[in-house]
C-alpha cells in the first residue's frame, strides 16, 4: 500500500529537522518512527487504564463493596460440578 501524505509546512519542517539531526534517513523513516512511538504511547496508556480499573475493583473487594464467589460455587451454579 502506497500513501501520499501532505503534512503541511510546520510538520514538514519538523521532519526535515529530524533528518538533518540524523534521527532518520528519510521522510518515510521519520513517519514510521513517529507511528511506532504513538502506538507504544497508546499501548502504555491502555495498560495504565486497565491497571487502574483492576486496582479500583480490588479495592471494592477488599472493602467488601463487591461480593466474591468461589470457583466451586460458580461451577455448581453453572451445573458443571
Amino acid at each position: 500500500m502506497e500513501m501520499n501524505v501532505n503534512l503541511g509546512a510546520p510538520y514538514e519542517h519538523i521532519v526535515q529537522k529530524l533528518i538533518e539531526k540524523g534521527y532518520a534517513g528519510n521522510q518515510t523513516e521519520v513517519i514510521r518512527q513517529a507511528l511506532m512511538a504513538l502506538e507504544r504511547e497508546i499501548d502504555e496508556e491502555e495498560a495504565q487504564l486497565v491497571h487502574k480499573a483492576v486496582e479500583i475493583e480490588m479495592n471494592k473487594i477488599r472493602t467488601g463493596k463487591t461480593k466474591t464467589h468461589s470457583m466451586k460455587d460458580v461451577f455448581k451454579e453453572a451445573g458443571l460440578e
